[in-house]
C-alpha cells in the first residue's frame, strides 16, 4: 500500500475529452486525481460492439492521453473489470472519492454501474457522476424534462481545470488487439477517424460552412455525407460535449446577419434534432429492457415465430435485390456510416417486405453504425418496425426512395459495379429486364445483381395487415396511453406541425 495524500479517481467511459468535462473538474477542485480508462473485456464481449469501436476509442485514448501529458500527467488504461481494477488501486493507494459521468448504455454497462455503486458502498468511496446528456435519472414526469434539457445546454460550457496528478507506477496496460478481445472484425477502411481534434475540426467545418446544405441535404445519399454535421461518432464517443456542439451552433446563429441565410434555416434544424438526440436517450434510461423487447408489450409476438435465415444473411451480403438497399449495405460496410433517410429505409424494409425481428437486424446495425448510441438505436429500431405503440408506421418502399433520392442512379452505380452496366430504363426494377437486355449489357439477374427476395409489393401488403390489425385491438389501444404518458414528447413546436414529425428516421446517432 502506498501512503500519500487523499486523491480521486477520474473514470473516462463516454467522455474522452478534457474540455467541458464536469468530473474531472469537480475532482480537480478536490485536490489530485488519477485519470482511468478501463477496458473492458466483458462489455466489449457483447454482441453490439465491433472492432471498428474500439479502434476509434483507442485513436481517442490516444489524444486524451497526450493531452493530460502536456500537463504532467496521463491516462491510466488498464484491462480489467471495473470493480477488480477498483480494488487494485485502492489496495495500491487508497482514494478518497470516484468522479464519472452518467451513461445510458447497453445492459451490460447497466450493470457494470451497479457492481461499480456496490463496490463504492462496501469500501466507502463516494461516487460522484455527473449528468453529460439532457437525461434525467429516476425521471418521474416528462413535463419537467424540456427544461431540464435546456438548463444543461444554456450552462457554459466548462474550461480544462488546473490538475494535480497522483502517480500509480505499475498499473498501465497494452491495449490487447481487438480479436484478443473476441470482437466482431468489422472495420471499414473508410470511416472517420477519432479523437478530440478531429471532431473540433468536423465541429468547425459544419457550423462555419456546410450548415448552409443540410436542410435539404441530409435525405439524399448522395448529398448528405457533407451536409449532415458528421459529428455523431465524436458525440457518442464523447470526444466533444453535447454543450459545446450547443454553444458553438448558437454562437454560430447569433454571428449570422439578419435576413434568410440558408446556414440559419441548417443551424436551427441542427439544434432540434440535438433536442431529439437526448428525447431518445432517455427512452432508454426510462425503460432499460426496450433494448430486448417490445416497448409496447402487446406487439410481443408479432414477428417473433417468423425468423427467416436466408433473408438475413441476404440483406447484410447486400443482396436484398433492391438496387438501392444494397447500395447503401455496400456503403455502409466501406464506410460505417449511412445518413438517416437510408438507415431507416434499411430497418423499415428488414422489419415489412422481409418481416425481420428488429433485435437482430439491430445487432447488425449496432456494428456497422460507427456512432452507435444505445438510447437512440434501440429506441430508433422500435420505431421503424412499428413496436413502440404510440409512432405512425412508417413503411418505405426502396423503389420510391431511389426514384426520389437518387433518380440518376448515382448512389447506386457508385456502389454498386454491375448496376453500371444496367439501362437508365431498367435502373429502378432491374429484375424485370429481358433475357436478352440483360445479355446485351452483360449483366445476369441472380448473379451480378440479386433478384428480389420478395414481391415488394405482396410482401408489404401482407406486412402492413398484420400489423395494423394487431393496432386495432383494443387492448393494444388501450395500452398505447401509459407509453405516451412515459415517453411522449412534451416539446411545444415553435411553429404549425410539418407532415412529419420530428422522430422520422432519426436512426441512431446521426444528425
Amino acid at each position: 500500500m502506498v501512503e500519500g495524500p487523499e486523491y480521486s479517481i477520474v473514470w473516462f467511459k463516454r467522455d474522452l475529452r478534457l474540455e467541458d468535462h464536469a468530473a474531472l473538474e469537480h475532482a480537480a477542485a478536490a485536490g489530485r486525481v488519477l485519470c482511468l480508462y478501463v477496458i473492458e473485456p466483458s462489455l466489449w464481449a457483447q454482441q453490439d460492439a465491433a472492432a471498428q469501436h474500439y479502434r476509434f476509442v483507442l485513436e481517442c485514448l490516444d489524444e486524451v492521453d497526450a493531452d493530460l501529458r502536456q500537463h504532467g500527467g496521463r491516462l491510466h488504461v488498464i484491462v480489467g473489470e471495473v470493480p477488480a481494477v477498483l480494488d487494485r488501486l485502492h489496495a495500491q493507494a487508497p482514494f478518497a472519492a470516484l468522479y464519472s459521468h452518467q451513461e445510458t448504455g447497453n445492459a451490460t454497462s447497466f450493470d457494470r454501474d451497479k457492481a461499480v455503486s456496490r463496490w463504492c458502498e462496501q469500501h466507502r468511496v463516494a461516487w460522484h457522476e455527473f449528468a453529460q446528456f439532457g437525461v434525467i435519472r429516476r425521471l418521474e414526469s416528462r413535463e419537467r424534462w424540456q427544461a431540464s434539457w435546456e438548463a444543461l445546454v444554456a450552462a457554459p460550457p466548462l474550461p480544462m481545470p488546473r490538475l494535480r496528478f497522483m502517480p500509480m507506477p505499475g498499473e498501465h496496460s497494452r491495449p490487447p488487439p481487438a480479436a484478443e478481445l473476441g470482437l466482431d472484425p468489422f472495420d471499414p477502411p473508410r470511416r472517420q477517424r477519432g479523437g478530440r481534434s478531429r471532431g473540433m475540426s468536423m465541429l468547425r467545418s459544419f457550423v462555419d460552412e456546410r450548415s448552409a446544405t443540410y436542410r435539404g441535404g441530409i435525405s439524399s445519399p448522395l448529398s448528405a455525407p457533407t451536409a449532415c454535421s458528421r459529428l455523431s461518432p465524436y458525440l457518442a464517443s464523447g470526444c466533444l460535449s453535447l454543450r459545446e456542439i450547443v454553444h458553438s451552433t448558437r454562437q454560430r446563429l447569433a454571428s449570422l446577419p439578419a435576413g434568410p441565410d440558408r446556414r440559419r434555416a441548417g443551424l436551427a434544424a441542427f439544434i432540434s434534432r440535438l433536442h431529439w438526440h437526448c428525447h431518445f436517450i432517455q427512452r432508454l434510461e426510462s425503460e432499460p429492457e426496450m433494448e430486448f423487447r417490445n416497448l409496447h408489450r402487446g406487439y410481443d409476438g408479432l414477428r417473433e415465430q417468423d425468423w427467416n435465415p436466408a433473408r438475413f444473411e441476404a440483406l447484410m451480403a447486400g443482396r436484398t435485390g433492391w438496387p438501392l438497399v444494397d447500395a447503401c449495405v455496400a456503403m455502409l460496410q466501406e464506410t460505417g456510416w449511412l445518413n438517416f433517410r437510408m438507415r431507416a429505409m434499411l430497418v423499415s424494409v428488414a422489419s415489412f417486405p422481409l418481416w425481420l425481428h428488429w433485435r437482430p437486424v439491430g445487432l447488425w446495425l449496432a456494428r456497422r453504425f460507427l456512432d452507435y448510441e444505445p438510447g437512440i438505436h434501440w429506441s430508433q429500431m422500435q420505431m421503424q418496425a412499428g413496436t413502440t405503440g404510440i409512432n405512425t408506421a412508417r413503411i418505405y418502399n426502396p423503389i420510391k426512395q431511389a426514384q426520389d433520392h437518387d433518380p440518376r442512379g448515382d448512389f447506386v452505380r457508385r456502389w454498386l459495379p454491375a448496376m453500371r452496366r444496367v439501362p437508365d430504363s431498367w435502373l429502378f426494377e432491374p429484375w424485370r429486364m429481358p433475357a436478352d437486355v440483360q445479355a446485351r449489357c452483360g449483366v445476369k439477374v441472380g448473379e451480378d445483381i440479386a433478384a428480389p427476395l420478395v414481391d415488394l409489393a405482396a410482401a408489404t401488403r401482407q406486412a402492413r395487415s398484420r400489423l395494423f390489425a394487431l393496432r386495432a385491438r383494443a387492448d393494444v389501444k388501450a395500452a398505447r396511453a401509459a407509453i405516451v404518458d412515459r415517453h411522449g414528447s412534451r416539446k411545444r413546436p415553435a411553429s404549425p406541425p410539418r407532415r412529419r414529425g420530428p422522430d422520422e428516421g432519426q436512426l441512431t446517432l446521426e444528425f
